[in-house]
């Protein structure tokens, strides 16, 4: 219960103060007593109820009211019976879980207004009602006596929230122009007529900045009952209540929601690739977006631009693409042609200097939901590929973009170990796919499990069976792939990277091996630009996948061919087809495995945002 401003009682004068409905107003009785009283005692009028919190209890009296000793501990307090339904809304803090409370603000970070080049959170001014819907409405209630107009209420916000926050007034009328910022960059405090009687004022208020580093995503919205009757003093405080608001985290969504939309760019060479990106599409149900040769500006990876998630209130849900600081051909993309009405936009990063690989969002993953140790993590655990201990060369995601990432809180990230990697992205090493019973699956790419299959197909009599037939002039056999120790040291080695973060994803998300899936890869080494040896796919690398649903756009190997058919994708097949998946095999050697990419890095995925509501968990 929001708490008035104490009362300070005099002998011998009457004292006049307000008291606010639904609220509780300290009586200072002890120390306003003169010197020498023992007891006193209370008379109130129907519809007040005095509290005393006292021991011992006190006497009866035949008049019917009651006396008590005066004492240090003694507390008294007033309030009314009958609750306004203004302020039994309140909501002074804010609670994370099934039975918390607070307000949900959302950035406003879509574009309604066509001739605009930012988000409506640039502006000043709504545009049109379905600005307002982005905005959470907040309306203030007033029930005062006729004679009430010489006080004055006061609408502010912290100077450190100012620049978090905007607040429009509704006023008369049905014009857009009826509604005007009063609180917000430069403008803390707002302050509001008193009229005498019953009344309503609306207030619309908008996100400007999401959780981040320096700020923790909480606004507070305070109204203050202020006394300015005497113009020779500063006006007297006498009630102060807030809302407390959370602003909604960006939220990623994982492989396993359910797709709505794909993006894949067309470029010279891959025009058979899109056909099939195209047909997968189609039969998984999915919205296809190819951008313009203008848009791409013949920039493929569509993956390492930029990730779709979502933001959430009771009242909306929005989708935002979070636009990666890697600013290749496809840079203007996300914030010119995906940034729209009821499409959002975010981006993080250095406004200059130099980006790595590592800021690529291929480099940026996220789980299904999972439980570790009993802690749920209904959203899942963003996973991001790092360096596994600093050195000269060693290099990670930029910090904004972690800060960022850390301070939604809802998918607390984990780091892995992707340095060893020639591009440096966990997409080269892992994905998800649905499942039965667990909901998911954990794919990993395995170098073990390939040498096995090539080792029973010798065995077989497959050892002169090759790969690469029909895209390499020179093909390789198994038994030669078998005997060439220079390729065992490297796989050998990829294998222990791989175990690092197969541990750290037990660990981190709840897993057992049961959870997790190898799929048959080899890679090779190479040196990069510094002379240190990375590890690239030595043929398409399978986990490298498009998840849609059900269906499964995975690159093709071209694998040995044994009885008409590839090895390598039937015991693909073999693996996951179980699960009710059916797997697609692509071919997208030349235009981007040849490029080391596959077709994961070649296509991005807007996804249905998550049933569950973020703000019944608790982080």
């Amino acid at each position: 219960m929001a708490q008035g401003a104490v009362i300070h009682v005099t002998p011998g004068q009457s004292i006049y103060a307000v008291c606010v409905l639904g609220t509780e107003t300290p009586l200072d009785v002890y120390g306003s007593a003169p010197t020498g009283y023992t007891s006193f005692s209370i008379n109130a009028s129907p519809g007040v109820v005095v509290d005393v919190a006292h021991s011992p209890t006190a006497k009866k009296n035949p008049t019917g009211s009651s006396k008590w000793s005066l004492d240090p501990s003694l507390e008294v307090s007033l309030r009314m019976k009958a609750v306004s339904s203004g302020t039994g809304d309140q909501k002074r803090t804010w609670t994370w879980g099934p039975h918390g409370q607070g307000a949900i603000l959302l950035v406003n970070c879509d574009r309604d207004n066509p001739k605009s080049s930012t988000g409506d959170c640039k502006d000043a001014e709504v545009l049109d009602s379905k600005d307002l819907q982005d905005m959470s409405l907040v309306t203030l209630y007033t029930n005062t006596p006729r004679d009430f107009t010489k006080h004055q209420l006061l609408l502010h916000v912290a100077k450190s929230e100012m620049d978090k926050v905007r607040v429009f007034r509704a006023s008369r009328g049905k014009q857009v122009s009826r509604y005007r910022p009063v609180l917000g960059p430069q403008q803390p405090s707002h302050p509001l007529e008193l009229p005498g009687g019953q009344h309503s004022v609306d207030f619309y208020v908008e996100g400007l900045a999401f959780p981040d580093v320096n700020f923790p995503g909480l606004i507070s919205l305070t109204i203050s009952l202020l006394d300015p009757s005497n113009p020779e003093l500063p006006a007297t405080l006498l009630f102060q209540d807030s809302v407390v608001f959370r602003v909604a985290p960006w939220i990623m969504t994982p492989n396993t929601q359910p797709p709505e939309e794909v993006y894949v760019c067309r470029v010279l060479e891959n025009a058979d690739f899109l056909k099939s990106v195209t047909a997968l599409a189609r039969e998984a149900k999915c919205k296809l977006t190819i951008p313009s040769k203008e848009q791409s500006k013949d920039d493929r990876w569509m993956q390492d631009e930029m990730e779709i998630g979502y933001i959430q209130a009771p009242h909306k849900t929005l989708p935002v693409v979070f636009d990666s600081p890697r600013n290749r051909g496809l840079k203007d993309f996300p914030v010119k042609y995906m940034l729209g009405p009821d499409f959002g936009y975010v981006t993080r990063g250095p406004e200059t200097g130099e980006v790595t690989t590592f800021d690529s969002f291929g480099n940026l993953e996220v789980s299904p939901p999972v439980t570790v140790r009993r802690k749920k993590y209904p959203l899942g655990r963003i996973l991001i590929g790092s360096s596994r201990y600093p050195s000269a060369e060693s290099q990670e995601m930029h910090q904004a973009v972690q800060d960022f990432l850390s301070a939604q809180q809802v998918q607390a990230p984990v780091t892995l170990y992707s340095d060893w990697l020639f591009v440096g992205h966990v997409d080269e090493f892992l994905s998800f796919v649905p499942a039965h019973k667990k909901g998911f699956r954990l794919l990993l790419a395995s170098p073990r499990s390939c040498y096995r299959l090539f080792e029973e197909q010798l065995k077989e009599g497959h050892g002169k069976a090759v790969l690469f037939e029909g895209v390499k002039k020179k093909n390789q056999k198994i038994k030669d792939i078998l005997s060439d120790k220079k390729l065992r040291e490297h796989n050998s080695y990829v294998e222990k990277c791989i175990n690092w973060n197969r541990e750290v994803l037990k660990r981190e998300l709840g897993l057992t091996e049961r959870d997790i899936i190898d799929i048959p890869q080899l890679f090779e080494l190479q040196e990069d630009v510094t002379g240190i040896l990375k590890a690239k796919a030595y043929f398409p690398n399978m986990v490298n996948m498009l998840v849609l649903g059900k269906h499964l756009g995975i690159p093709k190997p071209f694998g040995p061919i044994i009885d008409g058919q590839c090895c390598l994708e039937e015991k693909v097949r073999s693996l996951l087809e179980p699960l009710g998946l059916h797997c697609t095999f692509i071919d997208d050697f030349t235009p981007y495995h040849t490029l080391h990419g596959e077709v994961h890095c070649g296509t991005n995925v807007r996804r249905q945002p998550f049933s569950f509501k973020w703000w019944h968990m608790v982080p």
